[in-house]
């Protein structure tokens, strides 16, 4: 997100270049969630109720007031790697995450300014799309765990795990989503002089009112890419070039899922699960420098689970660890149980000193 908050499509742009990417206007979708709040309640797309607040005692009046529940979601409103969120049980902890934004600065000037939002309840899911400018393609669905420690509990981290797809998602919601949400979002856009071009991530919280977004990311951040391209039977170059060239409408280009060998046998592959190993402390400070070992055995032991190495770095020989999400785990199979057996299994033959991984739910099929 970086290199787009910083406008590299506006320079490919002026440049003739093509890029999949969107401009940084309408990368504010994700840089900015007061800009994301305000955007969504012009145009019309469902999201949680909210306050933009722009100094701690503004925050902290709302917070007291009530005016947006007993449980308040805190966001701080630039890019914080994903740790700028805190889900406040009540009020001492929403204030308490307002002081660490606002007055200690915990998140530098992304925290300058914060989002309060109602908390909403009901089961999250990820939506994905390809988009150039107008049209769109949409992807396979994700849903992640966020949470550090098992059983939803601790600080939300960048994610801690993923499945795909999601079994919540059937072709009615589907539509539902794509008519109510990215319709809408890609059209304001165009309307704002700002069209977007690129991965557009929907994180949306399925209540009984129907899907709310939670955020939006202008990229495909990890961990869903690692259990949605898998799962994809096709080239994505000729969809990506085709979306940065505008003329998505006649691309082709397939979601439909993969092919596996596995036991000697070919099948159709219907699922994958992801788990990340994080480095001890994470999302706080961490402890680097550690050994990985056993990736010896994961090659010869676990052959078809796939191995994304995020924080490491070579010293001499040796990988060791180099930041707070190590690395992610990833099995495909056609059921989510056996996926999920098989990405323990390979989790199993890892080791880190003073590292630790989040397990994660099985999915209702």
């Amino acid at each position: 997100e970086g290199p787009l908050a910083a406008g590299i499509a506006d320079r490919f742009a002026a440049a003739g270049v093509p890029l999949f990417g969107p401009t940084r206007a309408a990368a504010r979708l994700e840089t900015s969630k007061a800009f994301a709040k305000s955007f969504m309640a012009a145009h019309g797309v469902p999201t949680a109720r909210h306050r933009v607040c722009h100094s701690a005692a503004d925050a902290l009046g709302v917070v007291g007031s009530g005016e947006l529940g007993e449980r308040v979601v805190v966001k701080a409103d630039g890019l914080a790697a994903g740790k700028g969120v805190v889900v406040a049980p009540d009020r001492r902890a929403a204030e308490a995450a307002i002081r660490a934004a606002m007055v200690d600065q915990a998140f530098g000037d992304a925290g300058a300014v914060v989002v309060l939002e109602e908390c909403l309840t009901g089961p999250e899911v990820s939506f994905f799309v390809v988009a150039d400018g107008e049209s769109f393609r949409s992807l396979l669905t994700a849903q992640d765990h966020k949470r550090i420690f098992d059983d939803d509990l601790g600080p939300n981290t960048g994610g801690m795990g993923a499945f795909a797809p999601s079994p919540l998602v059937d072709a009615r919601l589907q539509s539902r989503i794509e008519r109510e949400i990215v319709q809408p979002v890609l059209t304001g856009l165009v309307r704002d002089g700002a069209p977007f071009r690129g991965f557009l991530y929907c994180g949306l919280m399925l209540t009984e009112e129907g899907p709310r977004v939670i955020e939006f990311n202008v990229r495909f951040g990890d961990p869903e890419a690692q259990v949605v391209l898998p799962l994809i039977d096709a080239p994505l170059a000729p969809l990506l070039l085709a979306a940065a060239q505008g003329r998505l409408g006649g691309a082709d280009g397939g979601v439909s899922a993969g092919a596996l060998s596995h036991d000697g046998e070919s099948s159709t592959v219907a699922c994958a699960v992801g788990v990340v190993l994080a480095a001890g402390g994470y999302p706080g400070e961490v402890q680097t420098g550690r050994r990985i070992e056993g990736l010896d055995h994961l090659a010869h032991e676990c052959p078809d689970v796939l191995a994304f190495f995020a924080g490491v770095r070579t010293d001499s020989t040796t990988l060791v660890t180099s930041g707070g999400r190590v690395m992610t785990l990833v099995a495909r199979d056609r059921s989510y149980q056996t996926a999920m057996t098989r990405a323990y299994e390979a989790v199993s033959r890892v080791r880190s000193t003073h590292g630790f991984f989040s397990s994660q739910s099985v999915p209702a099929s």
